[in-house]
């Protein structure tokens, strides 16, 4: 019974490091890791991470929007689609990567948003799917790269990356130990399981209105914020 049980597990260590390296390859020759050496592409695509509980982005989340920021700043892409956890109103990563966004000055019809990135697979097959997205760059970091790239070229996306790894990160070793079971799962959901996306809906093209895709009171804003700036100024007046 020893005998069976150590080939077993010698065989599932196997099989999970060849699969690991499957899904790892997807990033060879296409990650970046400045935004200059990125080729120009439409869309920038961001997968959702943690927000602190006062909804501002936590420290890796924030890594991934600058690099889709220094992208649009160099004019390498025109959109940014935020795609992330939006369960409810007390948890609402979409929203927070666009207040972080807006507050960089990135016009709101630049900035997409996908509430239904609920996990990596369901962040790219819904770029593929309802954003009707063909290329673009994912901005996440390293570790989480190669899984995104390859999840997204297996969703029809013709994808690079860019490494936003800006600091040290205090969970990094958890970070690698759990990517590696979650590039196994990754492949089993591709090649074996068929997993779809939890949910999909009307298509949204990438290259129509972002409007559409975000909430009524952040329309709202939108339009009092255009008004404002539309105002003629007032005349200085002696009072």
């Amino acid at each position: 019974m020893m005998l069976i049980a150590l080939f077993t597990l010698a065989v599932v260590v196997v099989v999970a490091y060849a699969l690991n390296q499957t899904v790892q390859q997807a990033g060879a020759g296409v990650t970046y890791r400045n935004a200059a050496d990125v080729p120009d592409f439409a869309v920038a695509i961001v997968p959702g991470a943690h927000v602190r509980p006062d909804g501002t982005p936590s420290l890796a989340l924030q890594d991934r929007l600058q690099a889709a920021l220094d992208l649009l700043q160099a004019g390498k892409v025109q959109r940014i689609l935020v795609s992330g956890d939006h369960h409810g109103p007390k948890y609402d990563e979409p929203n927070a990567m666009r207040r972080w966004l807006l507050a960089q000055g990135v016009p709101s019809e630049a900035i997409f948003m996908d509430h239904a990135g609920l996990r990596t697979l369901d962040t790219m097959q819904r770029a593929a799917q309802v954003f009707l997205v063909r290329r673009a760059v994912v901005c996440t970091q390293a570790f989480h790269l190669p899984r995104s790239l390859y999840l997204a070229r297996q969703a029809g996306i013709d994808a690079v990356g860019l490494e936003a790894d800006r600091r040290v990160y205090a969970k990094r070793t958890f970070d690698a130990v759990r990517e590696s079971g979650a590039r196994v799962k990754a492949w089993l959901d591709v090649k074996v399981l068929n997993t779809q996306p939890r949910f999909l809906g009307p298509t949204i093209p990438i290259d129509g209105d972002a409007g559409r895709t975000h909430d009524v009171w952040t329309q709202r804003d939108d339009r009092q914020a255009q008004r404002q700036e539309q105002a003629p100024p007032r005349p200085d007046s002696d009072e």
